[in-house]
């Protein structure tokens, strides 16, 4: 007799017993977590259930298993659940890649504040060293208005946004010192751009940090994924490009049939407004499992 789980699968041949009946055993070594099997009534055109009794598949009436193709069954119809949440998935995958294919181009730059730096250090050496990185609108060394001497930071703005990334992803020492890049906040305690980390909530045990990554590689490159321990429900996700962090932000997503939701993971000390009560928790929770 001739077996599958759905009809776009090859057939497996399982032998019967002398009596004409099919262990459950037989046919659970095949097709794990089966409870039994159904075939299509040719005459009726519906789908007709194998009896089972004793651990026994007895078959069609008459005796014989015939030419029939059989189905395998199982609990709830998961094989059907399967290929609904894979559908899920798969159109979730499709619909995220059209985001990421609309995301915004066109985000402004921001100020840089640059700490940490030497205070012989005129504006015509701030703007040699960055320059390195694309064209620059600003270079502001800040300076004492008594003195006249610096006060050991300044800001540049980099006229596009892809070098201003490129700036804050790299390491910088200057004449020696190393600078600290910062984005500043505003006069309300609000970043103008948002962070590159994503709070994600709803996570479940069997999740791990590879299967993240993977994930979330599809929207952009990937450069942590911390999920704290003891297990609590939750992990972060960083990304090298923070457009990549906004385009996912306030979005429900499938991994391995698990639902997840992703929120902005607000830094510390930033206003409680900023985020969602995800994103609002992700912040104020990181310090405790870092």
């Amino acid at each position: 007799m001739k077996v599958v789980k759905s009809e776009t699968e090859e057939p497996v041949e399982l032998p019967t017993e002398d009596d004409g009946t099919l262990l459950l055993s037989t046919l659970a070594a095949q097709f794990t977590g089966t409870l039994g099997l159904r075939y299509r009534n040719p005459d009726t055109n519906s789908m007709r259930g194998i009896r089972l009794v004793d651990g026994r598949l007895h078959p069609p009436e008459g005796g014989s298993w015939g030419e029939y193709l059989y189905f395998t069954t199982y609990p709830s119809d998961s094989s059907t659940g399967d290929r609904k949440r894979k559908a899920v998935e798969d159109n979730s995958l499709e619909e995220l890649s059209q985001k990421s294919k609309k995301c915004d181009n066109s985000i402004k730059t921001t100020d840089l504040l640059i700490l940490g730096m030497p205070y012989k250090c005129t504006e015509e050496d701030v703007r040699q060293y960055f320059s390195q990185f694309g064209s620059l609108l600003m270079v502001q060394v800040k300076r004492d208005v008594m003195t006249g001497r610096s006060k050991g930071f300044g800001f540049v703005r980099f006229a596009d946004y892809e070098c201003q990334l490129k700036c804050l992803s790299q390491n910088h020492v200057l004449d020696g010192r190393t600078l600290e890049i910062k984005i500043p906040a505003s006069k309300d305690g609000i970043l103008p751009q948002m962070s590159r980390k994503i709070f994600v909530g709803r996570l479940t045990e069997d999740l791990t940090t590879d299967d993240l990554r993977e994930f979330f590689s599809k929207f952009g490159e990937v450069v942590d994924v911390y999920i704290p321990k003891p297990f609590r429900g939750f992990a972060f996700v960083t990304f090298n490009d923070p457009r990549a962090a906004r385009q996912v932000c306030g979005e429900d997503y499938v991994i391995k049939g698990a639902s997840v939701h992703c929120s902005s993971a607000a830094a510390k000390g930033t206003s409680p407004g900023m985020s969602n009560n995800y994103g609002s928790y992700g912040g104020a929770r990181e310090s405790m499992f870092r």
